[in-house]
């Protein structure tokens, strides 16, 4: 039997549609993530008596990041450098939750899975407790 080109491009069109409906799931997904990611950084800058809406700049958050967690601005510099920019990272999330009353296992989770422990920082009773220098 001969299928005419438009029976072939509805079929074509039928086999992608799963596809299109994962995708766009895994939109939402992502988005929702996102959100909620911003939403607790937010609350973490506004305990911290840091501006919540710098989580939305570029750069500028970084400034408050390194505000919250009491190093010298110019570290953004560090942040420049491939390798060096992991350790700082790595230290900043740490200093982060030490400032707010956790361990170093808590800043090593900020850093690898920041969906989970920022919200936990965000919406938990920790309070902003800067270290002294």
């Amino acid at each position: 039997m001969v299928e005419t080109a438009a029976a072939m491009a509805l079929q074509a069109e039928a086999g992608r549609a799963p596809g299109a409906g994962v995708g766009f799931l895994v939109t939402l997904i992502w988005l929702a993530l996102v959100v909620v990611l911003i939403a607790a950084i937010w609350k973490v800058f506004t305990k911290a008596g840091q501006p919540g809406w710098a989580v939305i700049i570029p750069i500028y958050n970084l400034i408050i990041i390194l505000k919250v967690a009491q190093r010298p601005v110019w570290w953004i510099l560090l942040y420049l450098i491939p390798l060096v920019n992991l350790v700082i990272s790595i230290i900043v999330a740490i200093d982060i939750a030490k400032n707010f009353g956790k361990g170093a296992g808590f800043g090593i989770g900020l850093w690898l899975l920041p969906i989970i422990f920022f919200p936990v920082l965000a919406w938990s009773d920790a309070q902003y407790q800067p270290q002294a220098a």
